[in-house]
């Protein structure tokens, strides 16, 4: 079983930043391709960027595109969201999940793992 422990969710007007965290246990870490997502109250949870398990080739939504960056630091056994310019319509949990391979997608159901999320929250 593979834990995933999201951090660094908060309240942050409008055009500042958040970084999140994601810290992965109990399998090998590099082993997994790792996927953001969220969800915005009473909608479905959507993709937001995806990087592969050596930290090369992230993608990302259209709507985040230019202001998130993912990384990840396979030494740490964590992957983070670096948040830039946040808008209000940013505002939903945002959620870390793991998929076993080389690559993650943009679908839910690709994932193994996921968090229990963090929530942000933009302010206009």
């Amino acid at each position: 079983q593979v834990q995933l422990v999201e951090s660094g969710g908060g309240l942050v007007q409008a055009g500042g930043s958040l970084r999140l965290s994601c810290a992965v246990s109990g399998r090998t870490f590099s082993n997994y391709a790792m996927g953001w997502f969220r969800q915005a109250p009473g909608k479905e949870r959507e993709f937001v960027g995806s990087i592969s398990r050596t930290g090369r080739t992230p993608i990302y939504a259209d709507s985040v595109k230019g202001r998130f960056t993912i990384s990840r630091d396979n030494a740490k056994n964590t992957t983070y969201l670096q948040m830039n310019n946040l808008k209000p319509e940013d505002t939903a949990v945002y959620y870390c999940a793991a998929r076993f391979g080389d690559y993650g997608g943009r679908r839910r159901e690709l994932y193994d793992f996921w968090g229990q999320g963090t929530q942000v929250t933009v302010s206009s």
